[in-house]
């Protein structure tokens, strides 16, 4: 999804650094909250942006999809901690939830089983051309079905989480 476009976008949180260990707060081993991010790099043109969260080390066909969020204004560089778990958000305005892998709206700590090797946990976000205009809950096959054509810019921000 999205292969063709340039990864121009810049992805950070300033709860841990890329390649390195996302906090345990952020996990469902603990508070199970989202953790704070921020971007730049956003083209012209933008009319919205998806976040996608995703672990491709889980023993499935597919990766483990822990976060969807679309529809969210071009402008928008930031998402503090804690995002509510609700289909419409208020902050940012207009943005939706998607279903994650485990059927449910919104943010899910990653979980990876104990004694497993890190799992590798892919923040990424895309720039889009148009405003999806999905209805919330939407999965991540049709949310890629979407975005296809659309992507004008991506970027990503990987974290890990073990259990010993």
């Amino acid at each position: 999804m999205g292969a063709e476009a340039p990864a121009s976008i810049q992805v950070r949180s300033s709860a841990f650094e890329p390649g390195q260990r996302i906090p345990d707060r952020f996990t469902a081993y603990d508070e199970g909250i989202s953790p704070p991010l921020s971007w730049n790099g956003v083209p012209p043109g933008t009319r919205s942006l998806v976040l996608i969260m995703e672990d491709p080390d889980a023993p499935m066909r597919e990766p483990f999809v822990h976060w969807l969020m679309y529809d969210i204004p071009p402008d928008t560089t930031s998402l503090p901690e804690a995002i509510p778990d609700e289909p419409r958000l208020d902050d940012p305005p207009s943005a939706l939830h998607g279903v994650n892998s485990r059927g449910s709206i919104g943010y899910f700590g990653p979980r990876p089983p104990k004694g497993d090797p890190p799992h590798h946990y892919h923040f990424q976000i895309f720039a889009l051309g148009t405003k999806l205009r999905l209805p919330p809950g939407v999965d991540r096959h049709t949310l890629a079905e979407a975005m296809s054509g659309h992507v004008l810019a991506k970027g990503e921000l990987v974290g890990t989480v073990q259990k010993r």
